[in-house]
């Protein structure tokens, strides 16, 4: 198959030997996409290819001098941090640091809201501990990096779901937004990463779970068969798949495998799939993967490319941001006549 996007060579974020992984990435389109946000791991106990694994991590600010080199900065401060995780945090349970990152500027007020994990662990060792941990969608809101300020969550882990891995969806005709989150579909034996609608009136106070907008088990996909979480949407500047739709990036795991009693996650890797913003619906996933980073895998873990941030760059060109093996972070060029090759037929340009 031949390859529908450039991999740039190297590591995008410079660690300075600060932290050993790095993930995450999200920029600030109000600084010309040369500052952001990135999860950094403070610790990892486990194998990532197997269930188990814990990792504590931090936000910390970036900066660069081009859209493929950033180098860490300070921690970023939020305020009232302390209290919104203190509150969230029943006796004896255990935060273990903001994740995931997603930076939006209202286009209305120029504010920046900053969208992120908050996850909390359970007090005991259980056998279903990932199973029973809570799983927020935090968020804050600010002038810029420096002035963000923590609010309640906009979506609240409910024990049937959870929320993380924001896209934030445009303005429907009704007067508010469609946006896509990972969500979790918990089962006897298994559980699966669905991708869920959030209703957002909004986009700072409290949001609703909506419809289940993709489930891997109801799909004969297999590169997405196990988990799916939605990346990056495309403006309809790089490609127009139509009325009320956009094009993104999904990104996608097989399903898991049990192997003498140890579950094990398969291959993550990244495709496409059209999303109506007006309905709430997904219409179409790619029947295969579109990037599978060269080097994901090599060190031994379970191969991982998992897409964060998208910034266009020219007329029907980007770069697309994702980090390999949640360890690094890696930049791609992809071109809009290129990817229009594997869409549908039906789609008309």
């Amino acid at each position: 198959m031949t390859k529908l996007y450039v991999e740039h060579k190297g590591k995008v974020i410079e660690t300075n030997g600060q932290f050993k992984h790095v993930m995450a990435i999200t920029l600030n389109p109000l600084a010309n996409y040369r500052e952001g946000v990135a999860r950094c791991i403070t610790s990892r106990s486990g194998n990532l290819a197997f269930k188990g694994n814990l990792d504590r991590s931090e936000l910390y600010k970036i900066g660069g001098d081009s859209l493929e080199h950033f180098k860490i900065e300070g921690r970023l401060n939020i305020k009232n941090e302390e209290e919104i995780i203190d509150s969230l945090t029943p006796p004896g349970w255990d935060f273990i640091g903001l994740e995931d990152p997603d930076i939006w500027i209202d286009p209305d007020t120029g504010l920046m809201h900053l969208y992120f994990t908050i996850p909390i662990k359970p007090p005991d060792k259980m056998h279903d501990e990932d199973e029973k941990i809570k799983v927020h969608l935090g968020h804050a809101v600010g002038q810029n990096l420096d002035s963000l300020e923590m609010t309640k969550p906009v979506l609240m882990d409910n024990g049937k779901f959870r929320a993380k891995e924001v896209s934030i969806a445009p303005i429907n005709k009704k007067g508010f937004r469609f946006n896509l989150i990972e969500s979790k579909d918990r089962q006897i034996g298994t559980s699966y990463s669905i991708v869920q609608v959030a209703i957002a009136k909004e986009m700072g106070k409290s949001w609703e779970y909506g419809d289940i907008a993709f489930h891997p088990a109801r799909h004969n996909i297999t590169w997405i068969g196990g988990h799916a979480s939605p990346g990056p949407l495309f403006s309809k500047n790089f490609i127009d798949v139509g009325e009320g739709k956009l094009l993104g990036m999904i990104n996608g795991c097989e399903a898991n495998k049990v192997i003498d009693g140890e579950t094990i996650y398969g291959t993550f890797s990244i495709g496409l799939f059209i999303y109506n913003y007006e309905d709430g619906k997904i219409d179409w996933v790619s029947p295969e993967p579109l990037i599978e980073d060269s080097e994901a895998g090599k060190n031994g873990g379970r191969a991982i490319t998992f897409a964060s941030q998208f910034v266009e760059t020219g007329h029907g060109e980007g770069i697309l941001y994702a980090h390999v093996d949640d360890s690094f972070v890696r930049a791609y060029t992809l071109k809009a006549e290129l990817i229009k090759s594997s869409l549908p037929e039906t789609i008309e340009y």
